[in-house]
């Protein structure tokens, strides 16, 4: 019927079957583009695994039928030497048979990946290599076991670097036990007992005739600066033990910062405003503004250097500011890292202060920030934020409420 709706020119039909057979074609088109970027796909990820990890394939004994170049290359083998081998002998033998156990029950029994955080195998030569491995069982059509493929991330490097820092820490954790106890009796109790000592048999007669005023005043106001040291120092060698928790007392900043600048040559540089009190560690927090106060002097070109702290109610938070060179946020960024100075810096320098000096901030919860100041002035305006102003409120008031 509808071939005969037209009596003149081609049919109805006609138009029908062509529009059928586009939209067929049209939509064959569309399936191979689809599968070329399935493929394409496919490929590229197949490209980056083969370029990252190490790769093998085995039947379903074990024995090796596939090993890409990086396998190859980190194992030590070729792949002649490798095809048809046990996939153990890569085996170090170091992990118990119950963790193959429990891969060979993951990837069969459960047909589910099996994952290890760092297995350890021996290379040709007998060096022992690190890798985080994923093992997955290869199924037929029936699910039936046809072999296993493995892909591994090689994590040797990382793996002797944290036992490179391990055994640098034991070393570390044995010189601040030396540091906190053997070292404590000398300062603070021998050579305080023998100074004492030494006064009470000079009467005013012996040291007036021999003039030990200045001497005495010397060794008295050295002991002291040791005994600052020998604080600092103890409450770093803290931090290093594990899981150290920074010990903390409520303090007026401006007395302790006043305190701790006294019998430094730069103390009348430093204007200090009303600050806050706080819980802070005495010690590391002195040592962290001092580290700023004389980095501003020192880098600073000004006929009369000067640093100036104030704190800001409102938005609680601490500022340290000097009138040197000036420092932006993207330098101080870039000068955070340990070991880290400016390019043609003429100054000596460890490159390790500022690092010490964010991190014994951030210990406490604070967050540091800098910007350059605009011209016509010149200098650094460091912003150290307090916490939550919420938190510091909480304090004050039991803190009221304990004295009351």
């Amino acid at each position: 019927m509808l071939r005969n709706i037209f009596s003149g020119g081609k049919s109805l039909w006609h138009y029908f079957k062509l529009v059928c057979s586009k939209c067929y074609r049209q939509q064959i088109k569309n399936q191979k583009n689809k599968q070329r970027k399935t493929l394409s796909e496919l490929i590229l990820k197949d490209n980056l695994l083969e370029a990252t990890c190490l790769i093998s394939k085995t039947d379903s004994k074990g024995n090796i039928t596939y090993a890409n170049d990086k396998f190859l290359k980190v194992a030590g083998y070729t792949l002649r030497e490798v095809v048809g081998k046990n996939h153990n002998v890569v085996n170090s033998g170091y992990h118990p048979k119950k963790i193959w156990q429990d891969m060979y029950k993951t990837v069969i029994k459960e047909k589910k990946i099996w994952y290890h955080p760092c297995v350890i195998n021996k290379s040709k030569d007998g060096s022992l290599y690190y890798v985080k491995s994923w093992i997955q069982a290869e199924l037929d059509l029936d699910g039936q076991l046809k072999g296993f493929i493995s892909v591994r991330h090689d994590i040797t490097d990382l793996i002797l670097q944290q036992n490179e820092i391990n055994s640098k820490n034991s070393y570390l954790e044995h010189a601040a036990k030396i540091l906190r106890h053997d070292m404590h009796s000398g300062i603070n109790t021998y050579i305080p007992r023998g100074v004492s000592s030494l006064k009470r048999r000079l009467n005013d007669e012996i040291v007036n005739d021999l003039r030990l005023q200045t001497p005495l005043k010397m060794i008295e106001e050295g002991l002291r600066h040791t005994q600052k040291v020998y604080k600092g120092v103890y409450e770093f060698t803290n931090l290093v033990k594990p899981e150290a928790i920074l010990d903390k007392k409520q303090y007026d900043l401006k007395v302790i910062l006043n305190d701790y600048l006294v019998s430094t040559a730069y103390k009348d540089q430093v204007l200090i405003n009303d600050l806050p009190k706080l819980k802070v560690n005495e010690s590391l927090f002195c040592t962290a503004i001092d580290n700023l106060i004389r980095n501003g002097l020192k880098y600073n070109d000004s006929a009369s250097k000067k640093v100036e702290i104030f704190y800001s109610k409102n938005s609680h938070d601490l500022f340290v500011e000097d009138n040197g060179r000036g420092l932006n946020q993207k330098g101080f960024e870039e000068l955070m890292g340990a070991y880290t100075r400016k390019k043609g810096q003429k100054e000596t320098g460890s490159g390790l202060g500022l690092n010490i000096c964010v991190e014994i901030l951030k210990q406490h919860n604070f967050k540091v920030s800098c910007e350059k100041l605009p011209e016509p002035y010149s200098g650094t305006r460091f912003k150290i934020n307090l916490g939550d102003i919420a938190d510091y409120n909480k304090d004050i008031t039991e803190s009221k409420n304990t004295k009351g």
